[in-house]
Order: C-alpha cells, then sequence, then structure tokens
C-alpha cells in the first residue's frame, strides 16, 4: 500500500478547523485524527492548512491555450498540458473545463477548435498524462444558429458532466445595459461606430430566432440523459423560474440581487465569479459577489478566466465580515461545486474519499499553496 502521513497540519472540515494529522493510502484518505501523528515517516506540515483540492465548474481557461492569440491555434497536447499544469498549480484538483458551442463572433476559431479541445481531454486521461481530473462542460450559446446541432453531436462525450444554458445578445441578462455591451464589444473586437451598431442588431435577431428553442431542446436532452444543468447570468425572478422548469440545479453568475434571492427559494446553487471577489466586483456593471456574500447568497465560487483567482478568493470572504468563515468560503470551492454536480466522492476531509488535498501557508493574509495531491499524488 502506498501510504502518506500528513501530521501538525490545521484541517478545514466542514464546520470547523482542527489541529491533526490525516493518512492518504492508495489515493484515498484514509484516517483523520486530531493531534500529531506520532507514527513514523509522518511529515510535518508545520502548521500549514490541509483542505480538499479545489473544484471548479466553469472555467474557460482550456480555450486560452488553444488560441493564444486571434486566429492562432495551438498544438493540442501541449495546450492541453499547459492548461492542465496551470491549473494543478492554482489548488484546482477537479475541474469542468467549459468549452463554447457557438460563438457571437463569426470571426473566432473557437467552434473550430471545438473537437480538437474534448480530444485532448480524453487522450490526457487515457494515456495518463494529466496531473488532476478534467471533465467537460459545454456552455451552449442558444443565439448561434447551429449550437443545438453541435451540442447533439457532443452530448454524449464520456466526459460530459455540466451544460450551461448562455444568451450573450444585447439588452437582457449579462447586457442589459446596452452601453456597457457597446462598450465592451467595440473594444473587444475593435469594431467601428457602425460596425458595432450592426454587431448589436444581428445578436439581437439571432436571439429572437434561436434562443427560446434551443434552451428548450437542450434543456431536454441534458435531462435525458442525467447531465447536470446550469443557467447563465439570470437577471430577473423570471429568469430563474423559467431555469427551474427547465431543471437546472446551478445558477451561474447572476446578474441582481433579485435573480440570487429567486435562485435560493427554488433551490438553485448559485455560483459566482472568484475574479469578482477580487477585483470588488462585475466588469460588466452587475451585482458584486461581495453584495451577494453579505446576504448569505454566494454558495459556490468559480475562477471563470482567471484560475489562481479562487483560491485567493476563499481566503479573502474568509477574513471579510459577510459571515463566510474559512470553513464556509472552503466549502463555496469544494463540497458545495461537488455535491451540485453529484460527484460525492470528494470536496471534503473525510475518510474514504479522493485524496485530494491542498497544503497552504498563509502569508501576510495571502494564501501560499505548498502542495497539491490529486488522488493521492503529489500534482505540484
Amino acid at each position: 500500500m502506498k501510504e502518506q502521513i500528513l501530521s501538525n497540519a490545521r484541517l478545514v472540515l466542514d464546520e470547523q478547523v482542527v489541529n491533526g494529522s490525516l493518512v492518504l493510502r492508495d489515493g484515498r484518505i484514509a484516517d483523520i485524527a486530531e493531534g500529531p501523528s506520532r507514527l513514523p515517516g509522518a511529515e510535518d506540515c508545520g502548521g500549514d492548512y490541509l483542505m480538499p483540492g479545489l473544484i471548479e465548474l466553469h472555467t474557460d481557461n482550456m480555450e486560452k491555450y488553444f488560441q493564444p492569440r486571434p486566429k492562432v491555434a495551438w498544438p493540442q497536447r501541449s495546450a492541453a498540458m499547459a492548461h492542465d499544469a496551470q491549473m494543478a498549480a492554482s489548488g484546482i484538483t477537479t475541474v469542468f473545463d467549459a468549452l463554447s458551442i457557438g460563438d457571437i463572433d463569426d470571426s473566432g476559431i473557437r467552434i473550430e477548435i471545438l473537437q480538437q479541445m474534448c480530444d485532448a481531454l480524453t487522450g490526457l486521461a487515457s494515456q495518463g498524462l494529466a496531473r488532476i481530473d478534467h471533465r467537460l462542460h459545454l456552455r451552449c450559446e442558444l443565439c448561434h444558429p447551429d449550437t443545438l446541432t453541435r451540442f447533439l453531436a457532443l452530448a454524449d462525450h464520456p466526459k460530459l458532466g455540466l451544460v450551461s444554458l448562455m444568451d450573450h445578445a444585447p439588452g437582457q441578462r449579462q447586457f442589459t445595459d446596452i452601453a456597457h455591451y457597446r462598450t465592451y464589444y467595440k473594444g473587444k473586437y475593435r469594431l467601428s461606430d457602425e460596425g458595432i451598431e450592426a454587431f448589436i442588431v444581428q445578436r439581437q435577431a439571432d436571439s429572437a430566432r434561436y434562443s427560446d428553442s434551443h434552451r428548450q431542446r437542450i434543456a431536454e436532452e441534458s435531462r435525458v440523459r442525467g447531465l447536470s444543468l446550469a443557467s447563465h447570468d439570470d437577471a430577473t425572478e423570471a429568469h430563474i423560474e423559467e431555469s427551474h422548469a427547465h431543471g437546472c440545479r446551478l445558477a451561474e453568475f447572476p446578474t441582481t440581487l433579485e435573480a440570487a434571492r429567486a435562485a435560493r427559494r427554488k433551490g438553485l446553487a448559485v455560483i459566482m465569479g472568484a475574479p469578482n471577489i477580487i477585483r470588488g466586483g462585475s466588469h460588466s456593471g452587475n451585482v458584486a459577489a461581495r453584495e451577494l456574500m453579505r446576504a448569505g447568497l454566494l454558495d459556490v465560487l468559480s475562477s471563470d478566466y482567471y484560475p489562481a483567482s479562487l483560491l485567493d478568493a476563499v481566503f479573502a470572504i474568509a477574513r471579510s465580515e459577510g459571515g463566510y468563515d474559512l470553513p464556509r468560503a472552503v466549502g463555496c470551492a469544494t463540497h458545495t461545486p461537488a455535491e451540485a454536480v453529484g460527484l460525492h466522492d470528494r470536496g471534503r476531509l473525510a475518510a474514504g474519499l479522493r485524496g485530494d488535498l491542498l497544503r497552504v501557508a498563509e502569508v501576510d493574509g495571502q494564501p501560499l499553496l505548498r502542495r497539491v495531491w490529486s488522488a493521492g499524488n503529489v500534482v505540484h
């Protein structure tokens, strides 16, 4: 048996932090005890925290490695392994890699490289190259004409575990304020005044034509397959009612306090961006994650576009006066997301669960990641 004994650590449990020791054996947590271990070979953690590995449900980080610059496609194995390494170095031991189906930018290559990214995930796992556990999250841009066709082509992928329903058309949800939309996309795609106006008209037309029917069908196909379903950018109580009716278990990035409260009433876990916590607000001008935290409505944290933000945000909200102590803050990035997608073998420090662990020191209030274990193996 392969065994590691970690002693003199502050163990972050569900509801408390205790000084103790932990035994890893054959890739799982074998035992947890209070107090230091007296067994030979025990590793002294020097009072550092031991906590579960982080679970990331929504990050488009892998797309950035496959397309590091506009029109540039990177070799798929190299891109996937570099992404995998960054996830491990950020303390993320389970990641649902969010890949876009459909794109609001017709000139982009997201659609072209979609199959490459799916193949790369499968290859990393089958060849034993992955440091951590990768799953697939399909982000379905409902207003794209080909979204349904592409979703059905990937709906039975063995790595698929999460589907989100998105509509980024201007004038609703994330971009209720068209002025914010105009500023954001004019800069992102370097459009002229005439170009951005034509862009807005086309996106609104596509949304009116495709979004409702695509939302209904993709939700149905996801339920049939037992896939976890998430809404995206809900702004109103009516949006939450619709999401709940479709069987959504997660409300990703609600844009208003009203929507977050409605999600809580309907039993949807509210997921917010860790960068929103670190930056102090939304880059789109929507509700701040800290406001939802102070209202007790923050359930899940996601690194979104910046992997290292997840661990930083956990400690940031634990230091704040929002009612989230360290165990509750850690839970937002471990057992709560695990439960939301039906993973019951990880996300806690408990005997019998996967040996996904982080050893973390705290230096001047900043978390310092010293070591990462994935299924009992040191991966960082």
